[in-house]
């Protein structure tokens, strides 16, 4: 007997179209490839309240206020110090780790239009989770998954990834001026930024004239949350490269002093990794294959972890 439907010739049969059914690569066929000035409607449906994993009535500002802060803060330490074989800590202490998740979070903000920054925990999606200059931040946000599974609705990833570069800083002897907690998460990638008009990584079709940088953007390459560490481009020019970190930071409200600051405070804590040539390194988590697990970059090089790791290419203590 025939499994065929009488008038249509499809088989009735369970058949699992998972297994089935081949699946191909999309490319670049998806509709705004076609017609890239149409309107994005998809903006419409962006985080709409029937797809809130929260559930109707979620309100996280009376979640926050049942938290144990100083039993969070105590885990956060205790984690700071408690190396993983997965992912040794440099120098035993994940604090300058930290640190560079937290800025590159909240180092995406630009004044033109207000988009980025670290308020909404969009680091966890693309197109952020992937950027060249967020090397291996899938694995910090890894490490506080067990504080994040522990606080629940208690803590938003975006208070959390906040608060842990925060919390570093107190604990390596910064005084801040505390922290302030209220940052409601987004659970799905944004659709109302625009990052620039580059479809590479690093690209920099963003100037025009004698390097003006177009508005809205605030990042000097695709994938870069502020400048090239290795100079425009690349090119090692001390004052190329002041212009452009000028310019950038200008574009996130500070002016000279508070980019010195930064730069150099920031900058006082941890290392940078550059066991080897980055060619050694995989593809970024949106790249990367189902049994990497969210994971990205995965090295080949040696254990590709601790004194094997790769990230910037750069290698070397910051003080």
């Amino acid at each position: 007997m025939s499994n065929e439907h009488p008038s249509t010739g499809v088989s009735s049969g369970a058949v699992c179209p998972v297994i089935h059914t081949p699946h191909q690569a999309v490319g670049t066929t998806a509709n705004q490839h076609w017609w890239p000035n149409q309107l994005n409607l998809r903006i419409l449906r962006q985080n709409h309240p029937q797809t809130d994993p929260m559930g109707e009535g979620f309100d996280y500002a009376e979640e926050f206020k049942s938290l144990d802060f100083n039993a969070l803060a105590k885990d956060v330490d205790a984690l700071m110090t408690q190396s993983q074989d997965w992912w040794p800590a440099d120098y035993g202490h994940y604090g300058p780790f930290f640190i560079r998740m937290t800025w590159h979070a909240a180092g995406t903000y630009r004044i033109d239009d207000g988009r980025g920054g670290g308020g909404s925990g969009a680091q966890r999606f693309a197109p952020l989770n992937s950027w060249p200059d967020n090397v291996n931040l899938d694995k910090a946000r890894r490490l506080l998954w067990p504080v994040k599974q522990k606080y629940g609705r208690k803590i938003s990833w975006a208070d959390l990834i906040i608060f842990a570069g925060n919390r570093a800083m107190e604990t390596m002897g910064f005084k801040t001026f505390g922290f302030g907690g209220g940052r409601e998460d987004v659970w799905a990638p944004d659709e109302d930024t625009y990052w620039g008009p580059e479809t590479t990584w690093l690209g920099d079709e963003r100037y025009s004239g004698d390097r003006d940088l177009a508005h809205p953007m605030g990042a000097v390459q695709m994938g870069l949350i502020y400048v090239n560490p290795q100079g425009p481009n690349g090119n090692p020019d001390p004052m190329a490269a002041a212009r452009d970190i000028r310019e950038t930071f200008r574009r996130m409200a500070m002016n000279d002093e508070e980019t010195v600051a930064l730069i150099a405070g920031g900058h006082t804590f941890g290392k940078t990794h550059g066991a080897d040539s980055e060619d050694y390194k995989g593809p970024e988590p949106e790249g990367a294959k189902l049994e990497e697990q969210g994971f990205g970059w995965t090295s080949s090089f040696g254990s590709g972890k601790g004194v094997d790791t790769i990230s910037s290419g750069l290698e070397g203590a910051w003080t």
